[in-house]
C-alpha cells in the first residue's frame, strides 16, 4: 500500500531520532492509509510473480526474500543503529553459521572460551575439518586477547559471555582488531540492542539468537545478523540464500510482535535480576554469583561503563553437580529448561550439556529471569536452597 498523504509517516530520519523503546514499537509498521492494517500481513507464498531477472532486490522466490521478514529486519536493523536492514534466519545457529562463513578458508578465529556452546561446537567442527583455526581466549583478559589477534581473521565476542557472565572491553578489542585488519563479530543476544550497540563502537557484524529476548515468548526459533557494511550484508544474504536457513513467515510475524514489548520485558526482568542477584549473594548455600550488576562482580566496572543495563541472566555456583541438580529439581515456579530471554523464568545446570566447555564449573546454575513477581521468584529459589542445607 502506498502512503496516504493525509496521514503523516515517520521516515528513516524521524525513526532514528526516537528512543530505543519507542523505536521497538514504531519501526517496521505498514504505510498508513485509511483502513490500512496496523501490523504487517503474513504472506504465505513460496514464489512470486515476475517477468524480469531475479537477483538482489527482486523477490522471485521465497528463499530469496519474503515480505513478512522485512518489517522485522527493518526494525532490528534500526534498533542496532545500522542504516541497513538486518537479515533474518531460521535460528540463532543459522545466523552464527552465516557469520562464521565470513572466515576465509584456513583462516583464524579468536573466540571466548566460554562462548555459547553451539557457537564453539560449530567453530570446533570447522577446525577439525581444516576449514579454520580456532583460538579460544579468556575474553576478560584484554591483553591476552589482543595478543591472540596477531594473524587472525575474525574476532568473535560475547559480552557478557554465556554462561560465565564475563564482560569484555569491547571498545578496546574492536580498536585492536581493526588495527590488525581483523573482522569483529559480536553476539549481542544477552545485552540486546537496548543494553549495547556494538556497531556503534565499530563492530562489523552483530549476531542475535532472536529466539531469546527479541522475540521473547519461547515460541519461535529465529536468528538475526546486522551489519552497516553493504558488502558484508550481501555475503551474509548469499549464505542465507544458498544454505536455506530461512525463517518461516509465521515465525517472523511472531518475532516482530514479540519485539514490540522488548523494552518493557527487559526493564522488568533486569530490575528483578538485580534484586535476586543481591539476595543470592547473601545466601550461605551459594558459593559465587556472577552478575555484572553486583559491585563485587569482576566485570562490574567495565559493564557499568559500557552497558545501558546489566541484563537478566544470573549464574550462580553451588557445591558441585549433585547439589546443583538437587536445587534445580526443587524449584516449582522456575522452569527447569534450557534457553533464556522469555517472559518465564528458566533455570538449568549448564554442564548437563555435554557440549558445554569443561572450564564451566559442574555446580554452575544459569538463571534467566522473566517478568514474574520478584518475591514469588525469590520465595521459590530460597525454599529450594534452604531445603538442601
Amino acid at each position: 500500500m502506498r502512503a496516504d498523504p493525509e496521514y503523516p509517516h515517520l521516515d528513516d530520519a524521524a525513526l532514528a531520532a526516537l528512543a530505543p523503546e519507542t523505536l521497538a514499537v514504531a519501526a517496521g509498521r505498514p504505510q498508513r492509509g485509511t483502513d490500512s492494517p496496523v501490523n504487517p500481513e503474513i504472506v504465505l507464498s513460496s514464489t512470486f510473480v515476475g517477468l524480469g531477472g531475479v537477483g538482489e532486490g527482486a523477490r522471485g522466490y521465497a528463499r530469496f526474500s519474503n515480505p513478512t521478514w522485512e518489517p522485522f529486519e527493518d526494525a532490528v536493523g534500526k534498533l542496532e543503529g545500522s542504516p541497513l536492514p538486518a537479515l533474518l534466519f531460521s535460528s540463532g545457529m543459522g545466523a552464527v553459521a552465516a557469520a562464521l562463513s565470513l572466515v576465509p578458508v584456513g583462516g583464524v578465529v579468536v573466540a571466548p572460551r566460554h562462548s555459547y556452546s553451539g557457537t564453539l561446537g560449530l567453530a570446533q567442527l570447522k577446525a577439525e575439518r581444516g576449514e579454520l583455526t580456532l583460538l579460544e581466549v579468556d575474553i576478560e583478559d584484554t591483553a591476552a586477547t589482543v595478543a591472540a589477534l596477531d594473524g587472525a581473521d575474525v574476532l568473535w565476542v560475547e559480552s557478557p559471555t554465556n554462561p560465565m557472565m564475563e564482560v569484555a572491553d569491547l571498545p578496546a578489542l574492536v580498536a585492536a582488531a581493526h588495527a590488525s585488519g581483523v573482522l569483529v563479530v559480536v553476539d549481542n543476544t544477552f545485552s540486546t540492542p537496548l543494553g549495547q550497540k556494538p556497531l556503534g563502537v565499530g563492530a562489523d557484524v552483530v549476531v542475535h539468537s532472536a529466539t531469546k529476548y527479541l522475540a521473547g515468548h519461547s515460541d519461535v526459533l529465529l536468528g538475526v545478523t546486522v551489519t552497516a557494511d553493504e558488502q558484508l550484508r550481501a555475503r551474509l544474504h548469499q549464505h542465507r540464500t544458498l544454505h536455506g536457513a530461512i525463517a518461516g513467515p509465521v515465525e517472523a510475524w511472531l518475532g516482530l510482535r514479540g519485539l514490540r514489548t522488548l523494552a518493557l520485558r527487559v526493564e522488568r526482568s533486569q530490575a528483578t535480576a538485580g534484586e535476586l542477584a543481591r539476595r543470592l549473594e547473601d545466601h550461605p548455600a551459594v558459593q559465587r554469583v556472577r552478575y555484572p550488576g553486583l559491585p563485587s562482580d569482576p566485570g562490574h566496572e567495565r559493564a557499568a561503563a559500557q552497558l545501558a543495563g546489566f541484563g537478566s541472566v544470573i549464574s550462580i555456583e553451588l557445591d558441585g553437580a549433585e547439589a546443583a541438580d538437587a536445587f534445580v529439581g526443587r524449584v516449582a515456579l522456575w522452569l527447569p529448561a534450557t534457553s533464556l530471554g522469555g517472559v518465564e523464568s528458566t533455570i538449568e545446570r549448564r554442564r548437563r550439556h555435554l557440549a558445554e566447555p569443561h572450564t564451566v564449573p559442574d555446580g554452575l546454575v544459569r538463571l534467566s529471569v522473566g517478568i514474574e513477581n520478584v518475591e514469588d521468584l525469590w520465595d521459590d529459589l530460597r525454599q529450594a536452597l534452604d531445603s538442601g542445607r
